[in-house]
C-alpha cells in the first residue's frame, strides 16, 4: 500500500480507538492504541512522508539555479524586487507532528528496539525539517519537544547555528544507529542507508558551508562535518550493496534511473513511485515540453560547455569551441549530454510511431531542452500522466558525497577517484582520466565558476556534480554552500547562431529545423522550420530573445531583465508576518 494513504488508516485507528476502549479517557485510549503497539507506531511514523518540506519529487527544483534559463526571471534575484512581504517557509505545524510521536514513544509494552527503531524514523525525519530551515533561513530556534499554545518557547528568539546543527547531527545519528531495515524493494520508505546517505549529505552541506562562508567564524569546526560527511557515504559504499545503473551500455544507463516505471533498484534508495491502478502519477513530460505548464527551462550554453569529450579532456580546449553548430558540438561528448538534452538521433513517439525530435522553440529559449525525466511517447506530455519513478537518493550521489568531502579535506587518493568519480564518468562512456585525480586546473571551470578555487580535484569534483545531479535538486543549495551566489547572474546563453535568415538542421535528418530572423519573416516559409523573431523589439515592446552580435552568435534569453546577488540572499528574511508576531526572532542581516 502506498504511503499516502496510510495517514488516512491512522485516523481510522485513532477513531477506531477511541470508540471501543470507552473505559479509558480518550486522550489515553488514543495514545495506548497508537503508542502501545508496533502497528501504530508504524502508522504513526508513515504519516510522516507527507510532510510539507519533503520534496514530492524532484521535478522543477532546479527551476531557480545558475545552469537554466527559464520564462522568467525569479524575483528573489531582481534588484530591489524580494522582501520579508514576499517571503515563505516559517511553518512548524510538521515538527510539532514529529515531537509528539518521540515525546510519547515510551510505551514498554512495544520492545525498546521496536520503539527505538521509530524513533529513529522520527528523528530522521526532524533532522530533515532542521536541515530545511537551516538552509533556508539560517538560525533558527531548536524545538525539541510539542509546545502547547501557551508555552512561552513560542515566542522565544532564534538558537546559534552550532546547536541547531549539533543537534540535527544527534538525530540523524540515532536514525543510522536504530533504523532496523537495511532493504525495501519498493524503495519508497526510509532505510538504515536512505539515512546514512542523508547523512552524507547534510555533513557535506554544513562542512562546505562553514568552509567558505568565513564571516561565521565556524571554518576550523568544518573538516568535523566533512569527516562525518565521507564516513557516512563509505558506509553505503561499503556495506550498503548498492551499484552505478550501467544496464544497456553507456548510451542509455544514465537516463535509464530517472525514465524507468521501477526504481531501478541497485542505484536508487529511495524514489517517489508512481501507480496507475492508484492514479498515482507525476507530471514530468507536461512539465518539461509544455510551452505554458512549467518554467520552460532549458540550459544555458556555459554550464553545457562544461560536459568533458570522451577521452576525458575539456570540450572547451577546442579553440573552435565558442562558434560551434549545435549539431557538431553535442558529438563526442560526455554520454550523459544526450540523455539529457534533446540533441543528435533522439526520438519521440507519436501514435506508435518513432519520429525525430530535435529541440523545439515553442518551449526551449537556448536549444538545449531537457529529456531527462520525460518519458519518449508524446502521450505523456498532457497533463499529469507519467508513471516512471523519480530517484530522490540514489549511490551516484552517495560517491560524489564522498569524493568532495575527501577533495576538501585535502585526503582523496587516487584509488577513492578512481572508485567514485571514475565509475561515474566510466559509465558516461567517458575513457580518459578514470584512475588517476587531475593535476591541472581547468581554466574554462576557473573564469567561469569558481575563480577562488585552484585545486583541479575539487574542480573536477564540483564540475561532475553539476553534470551528473543536473535537475535534481541540488543545484542551488550547492550554490549557496560554496559561496557562489555570483552564479545566479550568469547570462541565459543559447546555442551558437552562424547567420540570419538561414534555416538550422539540429539532428542532422536532413530536414531544416529551426531559423532565426528579424524584422519580416522569411517568404516562402519552409514547410516544418520554426522561425524565430530576434529582432531587438516587436511592436514596440523590447524582445527578450535575441542574438549576442545581433545578426550572429549565442541566443541570449531576457537579458534586459537585471539580475543581481547580494550576500543577504545566503539567507531568505524572516517573513514579515512571523518577524511581526515575534520580534525576538530578529531579521536576517540585510533585509527588511
Amino acid at each position: 500500500m502506498k504511503i499516502q494513504y496510510l495517514w488516512l488508516m491512522l485516523f481510522s485507528l485513532l477513531i477506531t480507538a477511541c470508540e471501543t476502549l470507552d473505559q479509558e479517557p480518550e486522550s489515553t485510549a488514543t495514545k495506548s492504541a497508537v503508542f502501545g503497539t508496533e502497528n501504530g507506531l508504524k502508522l504513526y511514523t508513515n504519516s510522516f512522508y507527507n510532510m510539507s518540506f519533503l520534496p514530492r519529487n524532484a521535478i522543477g527544483l532546479d527551476a531557480m539555479s545558475d545552469y537554466l534559463a527559464v520564462k522568467s526571471v525569479e524575483s528573489f534575484i531582481q534588484p530591489g524586487v524580494f522582501s520579508s512581504a514576499l517571503s515563505t517557509g516559517w511553518t512548524w505545524t510538521d515538527l510539532r507532528n514529529i515531537n509528539y510521536f518521540i515525546a510519547n514513544c515510551n510505551n514498554p509494552a512495544v520492545p525498546a528496539d521496536i520503539r527505538n527503531n521509530y524513533l529513529g524514523i522520527a528523528r530522521y525525519f526532524r533532522a530533515y525539517f532542521y536541515m530545511e530551515k537551516v538552509k533556508r533561513f539560517g538560525n533558527v530556534p531548536w524545538i525539541g519537544k510539542p509546545l502547547e499554545v501557551d508555552d512561552p518557547a513560542l515566542y522565544a528568539g532564534r538558537d546559534t547555528r552550532e546547536l541547531v546543527m549539533d543537534s540535527v547531527l544527534a538525530d540523524i545519528n540515532f536514525a543510522c544507529a536504530n533504523i532496523k531495515a537495511t532493504n525495501d524493494p519498493s524503495r519508497t520508505t526510509v532505510t538504515k542507508y536512505v539515512a546514512y546517505a542523508y547523512k552524507s549529505r547534510l555533513c557535506l552541506f554544513e562542512g562546505t558551508f562553514r568552509k567558505y562562508h568565513t564571516e561565521l567564524n565556524l571554518q576550523s569546526t568544518a573538516d568535523v562535518w566533512l569527516n562525518n560527511a565521507a564516513a557516512a557515504a563509505k558506509e553505503v559504499m561499503d556495506k550498503g550493496g548498492y551499484s552505478i545503473n550501467t544496464a544497456g551500455g553507456a548510451g542509455v544507463s544514465y537516463r535509464q534511473v530517472f525514465t524507468s516505471n521501477a526504481p531501478v533498484a541497485n542505484e536508487v534508495l529511495q524514489a517517489s513511485v508512481s501507480d496507475l491502478n492508484q492514479g498515482v502519477l507525476n507530471d514530468a513530460n507536461w512539465w518539461w515540453t509544455s510551452g505554458t505548464y512549467g518554467a520552460k527551462a532549458s540550459f544555458i550554453r556555459t554550464f553545457i560547455n562544461t560536459y568533458l569529450k570522451l577521452d576525458g579532456t575539456p570540450f572547451t580546449s577546442d579553440p573552435s569551441y565558442k562558434t560551434m553548430l549545435f549539431k557538431d558540438e553535442v558529438k563526442n561528448r560526455d554520454l550523459r549530454l544526450k540523455q539529457t538534452i534533446r540533441s543528435g538521433d533522439y526520438k519521440r513517439i507519436n501514435g506508435g510511431v518513432q519520429v525525430p525530435a530535435p529541440p523545439v522553440f515553442s518551449y526551449t529559449f537556448t536549444g538545449y531542452q531537457p529529456i531527462k525525466y520525460t518519458l519518449d511517447d508524446m502521450y505523456y506530455d498532457a497533463g499529469a500522466l507519467n508513471t516512471n519513478a523519480i530517484p530522490l537518493f540514489r549511490y551516484a550521489e552517495v560517491l560524489l558525497n564522498y569524493a568532495e568531502a575527501k577533495a576538501e579535506l585535502g585526503t582523496l587518493t587516487d584509488a577513492e577517484w578512481a572508485a567514485t568519480i571514475g565509475v561515474l564518468r566510466a559509465r558516461a562512456g567517458i575513457s580518459g582520466g578514470l584512475s588517476t585525480k587531475p593535476t591541472v586546473a581547468d581554466p574554462y571551470l576557473v573564469t567561469n565558476y569558481f575563480p577562488g578555487i585552484s585545486d583541479p580535484v575539487i574542480l573536477e569534483v564540483r564540475r561532475e556534480r553539476g553534470i551528473e545531479l543536473s535537475l535534481e535538486g541540488f543545484r542551488f543549495s550547492d550554490i549557496l554552500r560554496w559561496k557562489r551566489g555570483a552564479l545566479m547572474e550568469q547570462e541565459w546563453n543559447g546555442f551558437y547562431v552562424p547567420s540570419l535568415g538561414t534555416p538550422m538542421d539540429l539532428n542532422e535528418d536532413g530536414i531544416q529545423d529551426v531559423a532565426f530572423y528579424q524584422g519580416t519573416k522569411p517568404s516562402p516559409a519552409i514547410a516544418g522550420v520554426t522561425y524565430v523573431d530576434v529582432s531587438p523589439a516587436i511592436g514596440g515592446k523590447t524582445n527578450s530573445q535575441l542574438l549576442k552580435n545581433g545578426n550572429s552568435g549565442e541566443l541570449i534569453w531576457m537579458n534586459e531583465i537585471p539580475r543581481k546577488w547580494e550576500d543577504k540572499m545566503y539567507y531568505y528574511p524572516i517573513p514579515q508576518n512571523d518577524y511581526q508576531r515575534n520580534p525576538q526572532l530578529g531579521q536576517n542581516t540585510g533585509w527588511k
